[in-house]
């Protein structure tokens, strides 16, 4: 089998898999990155979505071996601390509810907002639309998209002083 080397949320990561076998169980598998979710293995749901080169892309039927050169991120790349602006809507909000879902839907989501940072429910139901929600939370993903754009758009703030010493 050949050896890829793929650029993966930033980092050189190195596998030895078949060519065909699919991005998603790479990504699973041999690289323990388990946001990516396997949903239908046909690309129909969007669990498995990932970025490659910012743009939304089913892990499941994506071969390792067309992967070449370009910037794969997963859910685990999008904050590692949890500050993207979906993640904070998202919580904020509660958006999910089952959760499995989730991850293909922040990523496709991530993208919309990276491409319209103001989008209306229109650009979001069409952005959405290839991301399936069996909980069918869809009001409230809308919902957390809006708020994203909203926290997006604000200026930063700095940390409120209290007074006190973390650990005092």
């Amino acid at each position: 089998m050949p050896i890829y080397s793929l650029n993966i949320n930033g980092a050189k990561r190195e596998v030895d898999v078949a060519a065909e076998t699919p991005l998603l169980w790479v990504l699973r598998d041999a690289l323990d990155l388990t946001g990516s979710k396997y949903g239908c293995g046909v690309g129909a749901c969007g669990a498995c979505t990932v970025h490659l080169n910012g743009v939304p892309t089913r892990s499941c039927m994506t071969p390792v071996a067309t992967v070449g050169r370009k910037q794969v991120t997963t859910i685990e790349g999008l904050d590692g601390k949890g500050r993207h602006p979906l993640q904070l809507a998202w919580l904020e909000l509660d958006v999910p509810q089952c959760g499995y879902c989730q991850a293909g839907q922040l990523m496709s989501a991530a993208a919309l907002l990276k491409e319209n940072p103001k989008p209306t429910d229109a650009d979001i139901d069409g952005a959405m639309s290839g991301n399936l929600c069996r909980c069918a939370t869809y009001t409230r993903i809308r919902a957390g998209i809006h708020r994203a754009a909203e926290i997006a758009a604000a200026p930063a703030q700095p940390a409120a002083k209290t007074g006190k010493k973390v650990g005092a």
